[in-house]
């Protein structure tokens, strides 16, 4: 039985070879497809899980900075002091024990003539922001004013 087409243009869509010298194609093993198309969906959305919690990561710190910055603020308006404090200036927090609050003021604990009162206890270095709320100095930053106002 000999297979007769006239129309050569259909021998290029037809999924079977219709000449003895037409290219050599095998079943496609579908199981072998699917986990490789499993593969490359798992690995893209691995790469965008990763992506997605670098960011989730960055929100995170950026919360956990504006909480600090709220209880920084909470405990400065919680303090004692009688000065109008200045945006961008340091100032300097101790516990004082004998009235059982906090105290501000523009002294670091290193810049005392005659020492630290007995009954205070130094906390942490404050900077008034732009915004109102107020952020701890990490202790360089704090060297370094202090070295500079010297």
């Amino acid at each position: 039985m000999r297979i007769e087409d006239t129309d050569p243009a259909r021998h290029a869509g037809i999924e079977y070879p219709m000449e003895v010298g037409a290219p050599v194609f095998a079943p496609i093993k579908v199981l072998e497809e699917k986990d490789k198309a499993v593969n490359v969906a798992r690995q893209n959305a691995k790469l965008e899980y990763d992506r997605i919690m670098e960011q989730a990561e960055v929100l995170m710190k950026q919360a956990r900075s504006l909480q600090a910055r709220l209880d920084a603020t909470e405990m400065v308006h919680s303090a004692k002091f009688s000065f109008n404090p200045l945006h961008g200036k340091t100032y300097h927090l101790y516990f004082d024990s004998r009235i059982g609050t906090n105290v501000l003021i523009q002294n670091g604990p290193d810049q005392w003539s005659c020492g630290i009162p007995d009954a205070w206890t130094y906390s942490m270095a404050v900077k008034k922001l732009g915004d109102s709320t107020w952020a701890i100095v990490e202790e360089e930053e704090t060297v370094s004013s202090s070295v500079a106002v010297r």
